[in-house]
This record gives structure tokens, sequence and C-alpha cells, in this order.
């Protein structure tokens, strides 16, 4: 299904899953809240953005279906989109399904994958996922247990007697090899694991994986781990050096450089959804709060992915604290920039923004120069045309507040 009216974009929604292959940005699943029910989006669509032109199309989808649900952990490797776990009316889940991004005719087609070997995780949702040498290395998240499945990976958050099922938090690692469609656990060499935890966030750089913040029982935290992907060790706490974020779950962590990661946004320890970004640099063990982002626009169980020249695009989550108060959901995509762009795509852009007044001069370009510019003048059109709805909304619901409150 192609766009049904201009500039539109993918549906509000939080606990999806996003990635980005080439030019594109997919996001698929989530949910929303509609008169205070949770509403799973179709398990058929999956959204694209293309990155150049900044347009959304929806796409109806093929094959063995994913269950429609929330938090679940997606990544992409090689082209493909691999989805495991998450939450739906029937309760939590640890199956494992990939689609293949890279279609010549459009069409996307789920895989459901049953031909394995090993044994997968336990069921569970709001894990996390390092992607290293074709494989995908699961940590952490919440979910359920049978009593003879009881380790020390897992805290107790609540349980059921009389059916032996367990509810907490893990922090057991689990691999599969996209390459032998295996699943194993790697044995720890050494260090301290993190807590378990749900609601963290995971990045890699280089052959480390990285571990910031998540929830256990009521507790939310700022700590920072790595594990070694090649030795399996882990780093115990990292002792950072100067001012560190505030604890917080529901965040994103995103490499922006060889050496760099991006933190953004969550909710607080208490309970206040979080505007704020914040740069780790390994070299130097120090957290950089960023003080040019606004604070209007805070998001919390969003994706965020790395585009093509490192800007961070955060795409839906919530404004609203989901516990208590659960309405915020978006579907705007926040663009940081997080290094200077090239001259190229500088100059697209002033072309794109300015092509009223350049219109005569533009149909003089050469035609592989004219496609990029033309795509740069849908793209800011499009940007300026969603802007002006997201003004008029919240105009529109201020007036709404206050006609309420008076």
């Amino acid at each position: 299904m192609a766009d049904s009216q201009p500039f539109c974009v993918a549906e509000e929604r939080s606990g999806h899953c996003a990635v980005v292959d080439g030019n594109f940005l997919y996001v698929w699943g989530g949910y929303v809240s509609i008169e205070d029910n949770e509403v799973y989006l179709p398990n058929d669509e999956i959204w694209t953005y293309d990155i150049d032109s900044g347009l959304w199309t929806m796409h109806l989808m093929e094959g063995e279906l994913p269950t429609s649900m929330s938090g679940s952990c997606g990544v992409c490797i090689n082209g493909k989109l691999y989805v495991f776990g998450g939450y739906d009316d029937k309760g939590y889940s640890n199956r494992l399904y990939f689609v293949n991004l890279r279609t010549r005719d459009g069409t996307y087609v789920w895989e459901k994958i049953t031909n394995f070997e090993g044994q997968p995780p336990t069921p569970r949702d709001k894990l996390s996922c390092w992607v290293y040498k074709d494989r995908l290395i699961y940590f952490g998240g919440y979910g359920c247990r049978r009593h003879s499945e009881l380790q020390d990976c897992f805290d107790v958050h609540d349980a059921s007697w009389e059916e032996q099922i367990f509810w907490g938090w893990h922090n057991d690692v689990h691999i599969f090899d996209t390459k032998t469609r295996s699943w194993f656990q790697p044995e720890i060499k050494g260090g301290v694991p993190p807590q378990p935890r749900a609601a963290h966030t995971c990045a890699v750089l280089g052959n480390k994986g990285y571990i910031f913040g998540g929830r256990v029982l009521q507790t939310r935290m700022n700590d920072l781990h790595c594990l070694n992907l090649d030795t399996w060790t882990w780093s115990g706490r990292i002792p950072v050096n100067g001012e560190t974020p505030k604890h917080r779950s529901w965040h994103t962590l995103t490499p922006i450089a060889d050496d760099k990661l991006f933190l953004f946004g969550g909710l607080s320890a208490d309970n206040i959804p979080l505007s704020d970004g914040w740069i780790y640099n390994v070299i130097t063990n120090c957290w950089k709060q960023l003080t040019h982002l606004p604070k209007t626009r805070p998001r919390l169980w969003h994706t965020a992915c790395l585009g093509k020249e490192n800007e961070i695009m955060v795409f839906g989550g919530s404004k609203d604290d989901l516990l208590s108060l659960d309405t915020g959901h978006c579907n705007d995509l926040l663009i940081f920039q997080t290094q200077p762009y090239s001259l190229l795509r500088s100059c697209l852009d002033c072309i794109g923004k300015n092509a009223i007044v350049l219109e005569s001069q533009i149909s003089l370009l050469p035609p592989k120069l004219l496609q990029q510019v033309l795509k740069k003048i849908t793209f800011w059109t499009a940007a300026n045309h969603r802007e002006e709805q997201r003004i008029q909304k919240e105009e529109t619901e201020n007036k709404y507040q206050w006609i309420s409150s008076n």
C-alpha cells in the first residue's frame, strides 16, 4: 500500500522495532493506547522512511507473521530484520522471526525460525541485543520461567505457585548464530555481571558490548557495564569520570563513532519523561551532556537508529509516564546531528530549503545531481508540512486543556 495522502507518516507507537538498512528506516510493531486500552499495531505492516526524500510508505507483509506485540527486540544484520521476544495478550514470547529487507519487488515475507539447534532464551520482553560477527547476542529482559528453570541470573518479581510460574528480571546472555541457526550460551570467563534488568539499552563498539541503565523491582539504574564479546569477560560497573546521566529505563544508546555512544531520553527514577542527551567517550571515560536539545519533546520506549551521516533518528515512543498516564504516544521523527554534514549534504539542504528562489536554475543541473536535489526538495516540503501539522495539533491540545481547566 502506497501513501494514501500527501506526506503521511507511520502511526504513533511505543515499544516497537526500528532499524536502518541502506537509505531506509524500517519500523514494525509496538502499541498505542485507545481509551485506556493497549492496542497492538498490525503485524502485517512495515513502514519505510526514505532518508533522502523524507517520505513514509506502508507495505503489507506476507509469510509466517509474528504476533502483534510490544517490547520485542529488533535488529538488522546483513539486510535482514530479526525480531525476538515481546509481549502480547497471551503473555511473553521467545520466538524468533526474520524478514529480508532487500527485496527486489517490494514484497516483505516473514519467516519463523523453527529449524534451529540449541535452546532459546526463556520468554521475555524489554531485552536488548548486540550484533557481532553474524551473531545476535541477547541480554536481560523481563519475563517468565518455570520453577525448574530458576537460576542466579533471575530476580523474582511475582509467582503463580499453583502453576509453578515465576516472573522477573534476567541478566543472562544468549547467542543466536545466524549462519548455523543455533542457540547457545557463552561461557562467561570472568568479571562481575550487571544486576538483572529490563528496559535497559545495549550498543556495540569494536568487540565490546555496552549496557546502560534499566529497571529491576522498583529501582532504575544509571550504571555502565561492558562485555568483551571475544573473551566473554564482564567489566563490572565502569567507574566513569565526572558527571553521570540520571537513573533511567526505556532509553536508547547508539554508537556514533568508533569510540562514542549517544544516550537519549527514557523515564527517570522519579517517573519523569526525559529529553536529555549525553555522549559517552570510551577514551576519556567521561559523559558529556548536550545542551542544545529541545526540552519540550521528551521520549521513552522509543527507538534510535544511526543514519547515513551519523545523525541519530529517534522515532516514536511516549512523552508520558507510561506507568500512570499512557496517552502521549508519538510518531514524529527527531533527528540529532552529531557531526557536521558533508559539503554535498549541506548544499543539497540549502537548495531544498530555497527551492522557490532557485526554481529557474534547478532545471539546469546535471541529471544525477538534479535527482538528488529533487529528493531534497521533497524532503523539506514534507518536513515543513509535518512541522506545521505538529504545531497545529499542539495548539489545539493546549486550547482544549485550557477550556477543560476553566
